[in-house]
């Protein structure tokens, strides 16, 4: 898909950080935009900032954990834009825990966030991009889909699984003219480890303490920018390349990971975050 414009790109977690930075970027190759969260204050101000930039654009509050929520994304997109050429499924959390320390209802919002959510706009979208005969679709995982991180059990699993059905779907929809991306950024300036202010009420006590704080730190220090990200993604889409590093720094981690495995060798003993 080489131009973007007129096209319309419906992005989930869209209210900040990465997903607020590819709506932008969409935005500025003019493309018209679906803004999809779960936040609906910072989702309106997103909306309204690009709406004031010239952007044609549609907010809508969407929670990624239920099915039907992304059937009416899909249908209200239709309804508005009359089609969906590009679906970015991007909304996750990132609790921080020692394994043992993690509750079973941490596990389980995690995977209907992180997992279920890319999964439910795949059901929702997918066919409709492959009877169209055009589209493309941008599952965000992570760094913690190919590399493992103490501290990030729940995560990690979810975004090797992101990776893992991305590239599935990659295979399945080569020659319908639907393209397929997965994103693995590292360390990234967003709110990914403030996700406990989205966190379901009934999960009980949370507290992420030095680690959590230490996760935050590392970001200040190290982060890239929202906005790098975003270019990688519109430029991915541009040439069809299924996987998107945008942290270089991450690849000779990645390349260590499966030197290992192949090697027959055990894995890396990485430090946890420290405050």
């Amino acid at each position: 898909m080489q131009d973007l414009k007129g096209k319309v790109a419906v992005v989930t977690g869209a209210a900040s950080g990465i997903g607020r930075a590819m709506a932008e970027a969409f935005a500025a190759e003019g493309a018209r935009v679906v803004l999809a969260d779960i936040e609906e204050t910072p989702l309106a101000a997103a909306g309204k900032e690009l709406e004031a930039a010239g952007a044609e654009i549609l907010t809508l509050a969407t929670d990624v954990t239920q099915a039907e929520a992304l059937v009416t994304l899909a249908d209200a997109t239709e309804s508005h834009f009359g089609a969906t050429h590009i679906l970015c499924n991007n909304a996750g959390v990132a609790p921080i825990a020692p394994m043992l320390q993690t509750t079973l209802e941490d596990w389980r919002w995690v995977f209907e966030v992180n997992l279920f959510g890319v999964v439910h706009g795949i059901h929702a979208f997918a066919q409709r991009l492959v009877d169209q005969g055009e589209g493309h679709i941008v599952n965000t995982a992570s760094s913690g889909g190919l590399i493992t991180v103490p501290g990030f059990g729940a995560y990690c699993a979810t975004k090797h699984a992101v990776v893992g059905l991305s590239e599935i779907l990659y295979q399945e929809l080569s020659g319908t003219g639907v393209g397929v991306s997965v994103l693995c950024p590292g360390l990234i300036e967003t709110k990914i480890f403030e996700s406990e202010r989205n966190r379901p009420t009934d999960g009980g006590p949370t507290d992420y303490g030095e680690m959590g704080a230490g996760a935050r730190k590392s970001i200040d220090e190290m982060g890239h920018s929202p906005k790098d990200v975003a270019l990688k993604v519109v430029e991915a889409i541009r040439e069809e390349r299924m996987h998107i590093l945008p942290n270089e720094d991450v690849v000779p981690v990645v390349e260590e990971r499966f030197r290992r495995i192949l090697a027959g060798e055990n894995p890396l003993v990485i430090p946890n975050f420290e405050a």
